[in-house]
């Protein structure tokens, strides 16, 4: 199976410049963890819900231990090796164990069932599945020795954390190590693969469609912690608090990569609760953490000043869904010594936009922060042309932190660039002449009402800033008249249960919003659906509506 190479995607000379201003390193990801074995080797590195934790030395030597009993297993460089575990220390002995081989990382979020296992198995070439026997009540191990007849390429199943009988066509993971020294290791490996060759192939959460492989070398995803670590003024003091699924871009780079490259600690929360979140910080003393804006929200939600102490935080950054200004001005507001930050990113090229603790703290009010160094981010139009500054477009990156390609899917590779080759997000928003963006949505979530082209942050923001409110998302639905109209789904704060569409509507219009923009049908809701790194999945709720008003057209014609 051929990939895309470092050469596809970057020039010569861009991969030159990369190389000479730092962004890209000659260092692997294992070269970086045998330098902090050297500096700090018996500092714990990464700890979760149920271990005692593990240091970079045992990290190191663990991953070894793997790597060669991967090798003597056949695997080799180049295959492909599925990990679907939760927020568990091995998924890092296995990712650092994978990079030494060679073979490419292929993590798989525990949220995905099996229509999209498979999928993903099928289009990544999978030959081995790393998985857990059972989690949340889940029989994982069942499932994947069930698709071993159902996906051609895979080989093997091998499972983390097993008790008891494992079912038949399956291994322990642990079986998979072999028992040698690090310089047997070493002799045995022999120089391993550079970090321009293929790591990591990252999917799409799926808020739109079937997921997307994103290619990515280590240099990519390292790119990003750097810059990452600058804007957070990382030190190797930091200890990383760590909600986000591993087996996703913001998981994968925030609590494994950066941390380790950095020399910090890391602390992994196996299923996400606000109250046992509250009391990890406090235990592990955890300074920072990068998560979907509903993580901080439930976090705030269930604090109780008189119990509850996450004094040690400095830093949030609320990544993944735009991030209403309301909601940083309320986290300030209950905590006034944590820092909150937005943050823009997505799988092809981790960090978009970023306010930075330099910033001034009303950029993450007003922003979703301007692009970090030396990486180029424009607002262009429907023929890639950038727009004038103010204006709404389409939010496209230029940087070396951009996936080589979409695995197997030139055709919406090659439609991702404008002309002078920024990458498009599909996602809208508007640059100020300081260069901060604004995420206005997504240009499928536009709403197309009598013509007119409707962009629904400004309603979203409003109401997510209003007490009765805990939840919101405006999406399109078919409007006879009009082609289509929005459609408000709100999720009541507790105590509001009188919330109607025309308080709604007296509220947003006193607020002086459109009245095309203001909402012409409401759903209440307990919970809007979401992946699981909090992304709000707005295809579903269009194809929820437009499911009723349809049923609602049928019923009005049998009567």
């Amino acid at each position: 199976m051929a990939f895309a190479s470092v050469t596809d995607r970057y020039s010569d000379e861009q991969i030159r410049e990369f190389y000479a201003t730092g962004q890209w390193h000659r260092d692997t990801f294992f070269d970086l963890l045998e330098a902090q074995v050297a500096e700090r080797g018996d500092r714990i590195f990464l700890t979760d819900d149920t271990s005692g934790g593990i240091t970079f030395r045992q990290l190191r030597d663990k991953a070894l231990c793997l790597a060669v009993g991967l090798r003597r297993h056949g695997v080799a460089a180049g295959d492909r090796v599925s990990v679907q575990v939760p927020n568990w220390i091995e998924f890092a002995v296995i990712s650092v164990a994978l990079s030494r081989l060679g073979a490419i990382l292929v993590p798989i979020m525990p949220i995905y069932r099996r229509a999209d296992v498979e999928y993903i198995l099928n289009n990544a070439g999978v030959r081995l599945a790393i998985t857990p026997q059972h989690f949340k009540k889940f029989d994982y191990a069942g499932m994947y020795t069930e698709l071993l007849d159902a996906v051609d390429s895979l080989e093997d199943v091998a499972v983390v954390r097993g008790n008891g009988e494992l079912p038949n066509g399956s291994v322990s993971f642990e079986s998979l190590s072999v028992d040698v020294s690090p310089d047997e290791a070493t002799a045995e490996l022999g120089p391993g693969v550079g970090p321009d060759e293929p790591f990591v192939i990252v999917y799409s959460s799926g808020t739109t469609s079937r997921p997307k492989g994103c290619i990515h070398t280590f240099n990519t995803m390292a790119c990003g912690s750097r810059l990452l670590a600058k804007g957070f003024a990382y030190t190797p003091d930091d200890v990383q608090f760590g909600p986000s699924p591993i087996t996703h871009t913001t998981g994968l780079v925030t609590s494994i990569i950066l941390p380790l490259i950095h020399g910090a600690a890391s602390h992994l929360i196996e299923v996400w609760e606000p109250v046992r979140g509250i009391e990890q910080i406090k235990e592990r003393g955890c300074t920072v953490a990068v998560s979907a804006t509903t993580f901080l929200q439930m976090l705030m939600d269930a604090y109780d000043p008189a119990v509850h102490d996450i004094g040690s935080m400095r830093l949030w950054v609320a990544a993944g869904s735009p991030i209403p200004g309301s909601f940083v001005t309320k986290a300030a507001d209950q905590f006034p010594n944590l820092q909150v930050l937005s943050l823009y990113g997505r799988s092809e090229n981790v960090t978009t936009t970023m306010c930075t603790v330099d910033d001034d703290p009303q950029r993450s009010i007003t922003s979703d922060g301007r692009p970090l160094p030396m990486q180029s981010v424009k607002i262009v139009d429907e023929l890639g042309d950038e727009v004038p500054r103010g204006e709404e477009g389409d939010i496209a990156y230029k940087g070396a932190m951009h996936m080589l390609a979409y695995l197997h899917n030139d055709e919406e590779t090659a439609k991702l660039f404008t002309p002078d080759g920024h990458s498009r997000s599909g996602d809208l928003g508007r640059m100020d002449e300081d260069g901060y963006v604004r995420v206005t949505g997504r240009t499928k979530d536009i709403v197309i009402r009598g013509g007119m082209n409707i962009s629904v942050r400004q309603v979203e923001d409003l109401l997510a800033a209003h007490p009765a409110v805990r939840g919101v998302a405006a999406v399109a639905m078919p409007d006879e008249r009009l082609g289509e109209a929005v459609c408000l789904y709100l999720v009541p704060a507790p105590g509001y249960g009188d919330i109607t569409l025309e308080k709604i509507k007296t509220y947003l219009l006193e607020q002086g919003v459109a009245i095309q923009k203001v909402p012409e049908r409401l759903e209440l809701v307990e919970a809007l659906p979401t992946t699981a790194t909090g992304k709000i999945q707005k295809h579903l709720l269009r194809a929820q509506i437009a499911e009723k008003i349809a049923a609602d057209r049928e019923a009005r014609a049998v009567v």
